[in-house]
């Protein structure tokens, strides 16, 4: 007679770890996208509404190589924020090359981005799937709610209102006044191309972002020739900052830059049709660096220009640099890029927003997206500076989406990225991710802890007490993200906070 414990880092044991486990229609697969789906072999690779939605993907569905993933993430990342947030480094004070290298240490986080990647194929389903492992059926109804839906559609709003400026322009040189009625327009067709994209779903993502990267990477080279043929290359600001200012603007910068790659919490979204034999340092290496290369270049160009133009208007004062034939053109990159972005964020909230609990199919949840998301702009624009508020808010967004990821990327490493797929879309009180009343109490735990101490040490909207005694440096990023993982990884080892573990006697 012996008691066994099975080592909860390396996920669940039972049939469904046999090799053809996963091609075994689950109960969950019925023929529709309220998170499940019983679509063709070949309906994702057709030009088709993606039918799938938070269910799990059999590995006959399987197909693509982990290098589609560059495009995905290179289109995201050539836009508009990368430009003004690079641009938003020297007027900080910095010097040229301090910005460029706060770029470069910012932008590594897009290693955690590709980490998070590699769960999609080992799993079949998203990132608002998987993280049941970590927070149990019901508590990761919570992290869906916050960190998947709510956070993603205020960055929506905030995205979709930077397009329409760049688009208001446009209208304008057409000889349309932007008046109210306009704006509304514009807005509103922006949000449908964006949310045309979302709807069709993952197989038209992948095949129109390669195109769209490569004419954004060609829109951004003239920009580039302007840039670099005005930008003061030995660039110091008047006052060099120095001593604690320095080290608190420096930290600031990477913390500004991190964000970008933090947000992306559910980046097996666009990993998870790809075969379960794809490596996973491949899966890795083709996210991260669609994300990384494209966000160094176009932030880097952001810093070379505040060296030459006002960066607080960037679009007007680009335009002073750049060639009269393309004045046009460059506010029409803009909105593309921005609608890339953002079909990646509508995407994914519309899966958080089944993974919430609410039985609604994948293409209505998009569109309820992308009504609250136009719906906060439009009011915005029109009526008060509520964007701007929400703009302060999100500043305090690292303070959740660190810790959020730690715990994600920890979990994936004690799992050996072991995960169940159909397992996974159980959402039953037996369930062997229902834990105890339904959540993980590691997994809630930690990320209550990291986020805590990021607050402590956050200089943003308030400052902690951690960030007043260290003169206004802001460490709430490293603090969050360290323990956050930290106890994690001490709380998951113990036995008891995980319902898959049985003990049987023979």
């Amino acid at each position: 007679m012996a008691s066994t414990i099975p080592d909860p880092r390396q996920g669940p044991r039972d049939a469904s770890d046999a090799p053809d486990a996963r091609d075994v229609p689950q109960a969950s697969e019925a023929p529709d996208d309220l998170g499940v789906s019983g679509s063709p072999s070949t309906s994702e690779r057709a030009v088709l509404v993606e039918r799938h939605g938070i269910d799990h993907i059999p590995d006959r569905e399987r197909h693509g190589r982990p290098r589609d993933l560059f495009a995905v993430w290179a289109a995201a990342n050539v836009n508009y924020l990368s430009l003004v947030i690079g641009g938003a480094l020297v007027l900080m004070g910095l010097s040229l090359w301090q910005a460029v290298g706060v770029i470069v240490a910012g932008n590594l986080f897009w290693v955690l981005t590709g980490l998070l990647a590699v769960s999609g194929p080992a799993s079949g389903t998203p990132s608002e799937v998987i993280t049941r492992a970590l927070y149990g059926v019901r508590g990761n109804r919570v992290n869906n709610a916050v960190v998947g839906w709510a956070i993603s559609v205020c960055y929506f709003a905030l995205n979709l209102a930077a397009a329409a400026v760049a688009a208001f322009s446009l209208v304008e040189r057409a000889g349309v006044p932007a008046g109210d009625g306009v704006k509304v327009a514009v807005v509103v067709a922006i949000a449908a191309l964006t949310l045309t994209i979302s709807v069709f779903g993952h197989a038209v993502i992948v095949k129109l972002y390669l195109p769209i990267t490569l004419a954004l990477t060609a829109a951004f080279a003239v920009v580039a020739v302007g840039v670099l043929g005005h930008a003061d290359f030995g660039y110091t600001p008047a006052e060099p900052l120095t001593g604690i200012d320095l080290w608190a603007t420096l930290v600031a910068g990477v913390t500004l830059i991190a964000a970008g790659p933090l947000s992306y919490t559910t980046s097996a979204d666009f990993s998870r049709y790809l075969p379960r034999t794809a490596a996973p340092r491949a899966v890795l290496g083709w996210t991260a660096l669609g994300g990384f290369l494209p966000s160094v270049v176009v932030c880097s160009l952001g810093a070379f220009a505040a060296t030459a133009v006002d960066m607080s208007d960037p679009q007007t004062a680009l335009e002073e640099i750049l060639p009269s034939w393309f004045t046009p053109l460059f506010p029409l990159s803009l909105v593309v890029g921005t609608i890339s972005l953002n079909a990646l964020t509508a995407y994914s909230a519309g899966l958080a927003l089944q993974a919430v609990g609410i039985r609604i199919r994948r293409t209505l949840s998009v569109l309820v997206d992308g009504v609250v998301a136009v719906s906060l702009t439009l009011y915005a624009l029109l009526v008060s500076d509520f964007l701007d508020t929400v703009s302060s808010v999100l500043q305090l967004t690292v303070v959740l989406l660190g810790p959020s990821m730690a715990v994600y990327a920890t979990d994936i490493l004690l799992r050996r990225n072991r995960y169940d797929g159909p397992a996974l879309t159980d959402e039953t009180p037996g369930s062997r991710f229902w834990y105890s009343a339904g959540v993980h109490w590691a997994g809630a735990v930690a990320v209550v802890a990291g986020a805590t101490a990021a607050a402590l040490c956050v200089d943003t909207l308030y400052t902690g007490p951690v960030a007043s005694a260290l003169g206004g440096v802001d460490l709430s990023l490293p603090a969050g993200i360290a323990v956050a993982s930290a106890t994690y990884a001490i709380l998951a080892r113990f036995p008891a906070q995980d319902s898959v573990l049985t003990t049987s006697r023979t």
